[in-house]
């Protein structure tokens, strides 16, 4: 138990804590700012542990037709299939599981700063918490005011959604629902994926394909209500940290399948040209 509570404590709930505030005294003591920052410079430090599930990703896609004729050959022999998909993955060098754990670790990070913004910063009124994680050179005085607003209004440590008194329209609510749609957007974006295993599966007898598809189908439309979901309950500056992700998320998709499920939609909006959709 020592263990854990020195490894969530000392190697991830201090460093990001620290790192967060190395922002906050470079960027003009505004913590909303610094959010966005600290949160840019962590995704560009994460990039490189991302790119072997991106690279993994890509090569999964062009090999689709190989993988395809797989499943067709060995439809009636599940445990054939695993075995030439296992050996069609080393001949190609692919590694499906690549990556898994960057996104495990996002998750993690995302479950800290949860924990960073409630429990830490939230009750900045007194700072002993706060300077008890902080490193000497950063520790707050107690003459000082932790400046905890975003845009001089929007306090980074509360939820406050969709209801703010006073203004004409909720900030955190609408960057909520922009990371919602980012997330469905990149969703959407491996949908080319979704449908050829669609295919395959029609033609196959047993239900666990079926059952793979409509898992790998719901995720479509999960993951962005999960966003919106418990992000009602997030402090805002966990928004804006999510709101990076969500747009860097949909960036990395863009390099590795194009706009994918996206391209009808923006075919019949005008917005995206036949010849420019990547195949």
């Amino acid at each position: 138990m020592q263990i854990l509570q020195f490894l969530w404590n000392d190697v991830l709930i201090r460093p990001l804590v620290n790192g967060l505030f190395i922002f906050y005294e470079f960027l003009g003591h505004n913590l909303g700012v610094a959010i966005l920052g600290f949160g840019l410079v962590l995704r560009f430090v994460l990039n490189p542990l991302t790119k072997p599930y991106m690279a993994s990703m890509k090569k999964m896609k062009d090999y689709e037709p190989q993988l395809a004729k797989l499943r067709e050959k060995y439809k009636d022999d599940k445990k054939q299939l695993l075995t030439a998909q296992s050996d069609f993955y080393k001949q190609n060098k692919i590694n499906p599981g690549a990556g898994c754990l960057p996104y495990l670790l996002q998750i993690v990070i995302l479950i800290a700063l949860f924990n960073v913004f409630t429990t830490v910063l939230a009750s900045h009124t007194s700072l002993t918490k706060l300077n008890n994680l902080l490193y000497a050179p950063l520790k707050i005085a107690a003459n000082q005011t932790l400046n905890t607003k975003f845009l001089y209004y929007w306090d980074v440590t509360k939820p406050d959604a969709f209801s703010i008194p006073g203004i004409p329209f909720p900030l955190p609510g609408l960057f909520l629902i922009i990371a919602t749609l980012l997330q469905f957007f990149s969703a959407k974006m491996m949908a080319p994926v979704i449908s050829e295993e669609k295919k395959i599966a029609k033609k196959t007898e047993s239900s666990t394909d079926d059952m793979q598809v409509a898992m790998q189908s719901s995720m479509t439309y999960m993951f962005p209500a999960m966003t919106l979901l418990f992000g009602l309950r997030f402090p805002f500056g966990l928004v804006l940290y999510w709101l990076l992700f969500s747009l860097w998320q949909v960036i990395q998709q863009y390099q590795t399948s194009g706009w994918g499920g996206l391209s009808p939609w923006l075919l019949k909006l005008r917005l995206l040209k036949s010849e420019s959709v990547k195949r």
